[in-house]
């Protein structure tokens, strides 16, 4: 077998199947075992139970699959065209959903690609022990991928690459066939610090170091209970997920679109107005989300992130209303429901002074005053 000309063969196959790179490494991950315990030993797994209970299975791709000598490491793009980053997230009136996932969930799709790529490999070689992960089962993906030459870690945890940036998703065939390695990518972030400097929360705690607990991702996506009332103002219009540390990136001012139209922004989340997602009721929910990575955190962890968002929100009439109608559902959305409505209460008040200040403002310059008049 000329594993040479197979490894080269994958990598067509990949591009055939829709990866935008193909990358192979060994399973050595030794040297991220000590990290991995410290970062666990940080509690900044939040309450990801499941990353602390597989421990040092996730350094191990050979415990996952018994023979596993290589991995091939994939990388898909989701960006979607007019992703219309800032003005999503300056109009608080409308929900900011990452990126990745106002399409199709992802997980599905690349599997079922890495499945085929598996199949095309069998037939040109006969049986051999293969498995497909994406994003679903204790690996380190990131260390993987940088090994297999995806791109390095940048300074926010995630994979970044010249030429694409940090938009794409990452998946993993184990393989038992002892192909040729890729070189790994070397760290290009140099000096800069864009991405810590710009978490809302910062929850970028050092280089490479996220403290889940902080992150609005996490607190959005993977944490079900109350949101601790220092986070809610800094998660702004932001209902699912947080872009912003890929966002002042600058390897990512010219990051590729994606190709797949699955990725592509959804029909209902074309309008993405808070009150009218609020006033969805769980079946509506559950239709509209269907086939979405949106609808595994479920109705209430939905409306409970609306509702910190429509606290954000200009104050209005419509969301006060809104909100207190979803009062005395349950009681974790009352929690933010209350801290919504006194929010709104606020910038009402807010809203007055600003305005009368304003007014006053073009008045002086109309008079041609000096502006302490």
């Amino acid at each position: 077998m000329d594993y040479q000309q197979l490894a080269q063969q994958i990598k067509i196959w990949g591009a055939e199947l829709g990866f935008q790179k193909v990358g192979i490494c060994d399973v050595d991950l030794r040297e991220h075992e000590a990290e991995l315990q410290k970062w666990l030993d940080a509690g900044y797994h939040g309450s990801m139970d499941w990353m602390a209970r597989h421990g040092m299975m996730r350094a191990r791709p050979d415990e996952l699959l018994p023979g596993t000598i290589r991995v091939i490491s994939v990388r898909i793009n989701y960006l979607p065209p007019q992703a219309q980053f800032a003005a999503n997230l300056a109009d608080k009136t409308q929900a900011y959903i990452s990126r990745y996932a106002l399409g199709r969930d992802y997980h599905k799709l690349v599997r079922k690609q890495l499945s085929e790529l598996g199949k095309r490999i069998e037939n040109a070689v006969g049986a051999f022990g293969y498995r497909p992960f994406v994003d679903s089962a204790p690996i380190l993906e990131r260390p993987l991928a940088q090994k297999a030459g995806l791109g390095w870690t940048g300074k926010h945890s995630l994979i970044l690459d010249k030429e694409a940036g940090s938009w794409f998703f990452l998946g993993e065939l184990l393989v038992d066939l002892p192909l040729p390695v890729d070189e790994p990518s070397t760290d290009d972030c140099g000096k800069c610090k864009a991405c810590i400097t710009s978490c809302p929360t910062q929850a970028i705690v050092d280089d490479k170091i996220v403290d889940a607990r902080r992150c609005i991702s996490y607190l959005t996506i993977e944490f079900s209970g109350v949101i601790p009332e220092e986070f809610r103002k800094a998660m702004g219009n932001r209902i699912y997920g947080c872009d912003d540390c890929q966002l002042v990136c600058p390897w990512n001012r010219e990051a590729e679109l994606t190709e797949q139209s699955d990725f592509h922004r959804r029909d209902s989340l074309r309008q993405a107005d808070l009150v009218n997602l609020f006033l969805w009721d769980e079946p509506t929910f559950l239709k509209k989300m269907e086939g979405s990575a949106i609808r595994r955190i479920g109705h209430l962890q939905w409306l409970r992130n609306l509702a910190i968002a429509m606290g954000n929100a200009p104050y209005s009439l419509k969301i006060v209303q809104a909100l207190q109608e979803r009062k005395g559902q349950n009681e974790l959305l009352d929690v933010h429901i209350d801290w919504a409505l006194a929010e709104q209460l606020n910038q009402s008040a807010g809203s007055s002074t600003i305005d009368i200040k304003n007014q006053r403002l073009i008045r002086i310059v109309e008079k041609g005053l000096p502006r302490d008049a």
